[in-house]
């Protein structure tokens, strides 16, 4: 299996605002394994990725095996930054699509 990212994101955890992120669930990315499981909050994860880290969102299948999600971007929307993995999408908020919450 090839490295899909640097880290790999299968849970966010949710502002009560439903606006913003508050953190997420992430792995490593060795390539052949998944590994580690961290909580980074948001700003972690923002600071991360203007320091040239990737992160794509990821699913475990019926198996118990990973598949692989889109790429997480930072879209800046009134000089804030959101998370989203629809990167052509303007809309003030985060967005991870269907990534379950913890």
């Amino acid at each position: 299996m090839d490295k899909w990212a640097d880290y790999l994101v299968s849970a966010v955890k949710t502002c009560s605002d439903q606006k913003h992120i508050d953190s997420v669930e992430c792995h490593s990315d060795f390539g052949c394994v998944v590994c580690e499981n961290i909580i980074l909050s948001r700003t972690e994860l923002i600071s991360n990725i203007k320091k040239g880290y990737t992160y794509t969102t990821v699913f475990r299948t019926a198996i118990g095996k990973w598949r692989k999600g889109q790429d997480i971007h930072i879209v800046t929307v009134d000089c804030e930054d959101f998370l989203r993995t629809d990167s052509k999408n303007t809309v003030a908020a985060d967005n991870f699509d269907d990534v379950p919450e913890f």
